[in-house]
């Protein structure tokens, strides 16, 4: 595929000229999917035949291990811990990464970095150093500066991760929107038995009980739903645990809705998002809905991590106290049953007049749940301690 022209005057930056055309691609999946091993077959191949440069961002490598705190076989009754604070912030901190990245190359213009910045920005612009999407420029004042590769070829950005939340994906969306880039989804859908077999014998697996609990949560793809994911496709994956497999001819042993695939379709996903980049601050009633749902969902999930928390804390309580072990039985099940009742309400709204959306950034979560699923947890445990 031939380069593209420059980009029009309307969506330049002042400053620089960058590439003609970028698009980002987000793999998604549960652990030992397959997402890596695609990742890796994309990567060798969209050079040799569409003529794409590739980059591979894959978030394993990216976030430092000590982020995601010590590895837990067990799980508490009332539901899994929280996920580790260090572990959020790296994402976060990755986002600001891609999206300063994704600047210098859209313009052309250097990028910028604080001597202070966090671990991750090492990490991240070592990865771009070494697939050749930044060079060093040098120092200057308190910071350092990295060139973005002058060339005009379209480049397409692999992102490697489960990103088993829409709101994940939502995020990584709005900076494609943003900037005025290609965006689609590639989601390996795997049956559970078969990626707990191949974690296993991974150098360093996962416990099994991390993988069930993702595939409790992981939220698939949903054209109809959210419009903003209508460049997606759902890949069924069952025997794909080698490279050559995808990479031959990228003749990729899929179905989709029950149809065989090969790697035309995927070549032809990536090449209509790349064709058809996303316009910023587009008025969209569809897309607006969706974005609120999005929107509802994180709340709810925030919602109910809090609430797990608490009934967390009350049981400490109540186990401090000596209630009774058939009583510390009925507690429980009241607590969930409550927490349960609590969540649907925020599900259906009745709790969200005062949850706001604004661009990528979302309310804080459901105070006034949490709140009154506090006092109700307090007034379940005080029952027990003065009857």
């Amino acid at each position: 595929m031939a380069g593209a022209a420059a980009l029009p005057a309307e969506e330049q930056q002042p400053g620089g000229t960058g590439r003609a055309r970028v698009g980002l691609c987000v793999l998604c999946g549960l652990p030992a999917a397959g997402k890596s091993t695609l990742a890796r077959a994309l990567r060798r191949r969209l050079p040799q035949r569409p003529g794409w440069a590739c980059a591979l961002l894959t978030y394993d490598e990216l976030i430092p291990p000590e982020a995601f705190g010590p590895r837990e076989a067990e799980v508490e009754s009332t539901g899994p811990p929280p996920l580790p604070p260090r572990w959020k912030q790296s994402r976060r901190d990755l986002l600001q990464c891609l999206e300063r990245v994704l600047r210098a190359l859209v313009t052309g213009e250097p990028l910028s970095v604080p001597a202070t910045a966090p671990p991750a920005w090492e990490r991240f612009l070592g990865c771009c150093c070494g697939q050749g999407l930044l060079a060093p420029a040098g120092s200057h004042g308190e910071g350092r500066s990295w060139t973005p590769a002058a060339t005009s070829e379209p480049l397409y950005l692999i992102l490697d991760d489960n990103f088993y939340y829409q709101s994940m994906r939502h995020e990584v969306h709005q900076l494609a929107r943003k900037y005025s880039l290609g965006f689609c989804q590639l989601f390996l859908e795997c049956p559970l038995e078969c990626c707990l077999q191949r974690n296993r014998l991974r150098s360093d697996p996962l416990p099994d009980q991390t993988i069930y609990l993702m595939a409790e949560k992981i939220e698939m793809p949903d054209v109809k739903k959210n419009a903003w994911e209508q460049n997606s496709l759902i890949l069924k994956s069952f025997d794909c645990t080698s490279e050559d497999k995808y990479a031959t001819g990228l003749m990729l042993e899929f179905s989709i809705s029950s149809v065989f695939i090969n790697g035309e379709q995927i070549i032809n996903l990536l090449a209509t998002a790349l064709e058809n980049p996303l316009k910023p601050n587009e008025e969209n009633t569809e897309q607006k809905e969706a974005d609120r749902a999005i929107c509802a969902a994180s709340a709810v999930h925030q919602a109910d991590q809090t609430c797990r928390r608490i009934i967390s804390q009350t049981m400490k309580d109540a186990k401090d106290k000596n209630i009774l072990p058939n009583e510390m039985k009925s507690l429980a099940e009241q607590l969930n049953k409550l927490k349960t009742k609590f969540l649907e309400d925020l599900r259906q709204g009745n709790n969200l007049k005062n949850q706001i959306c604004t661009q990528n950034q979302y309310s804080d979560p459901a105070t006034s749940v949490i709140s009154s699923f506090q006092r109700e947890a307090t007034n379940a445990l005080n029952k027990y301690i003065f009857k």
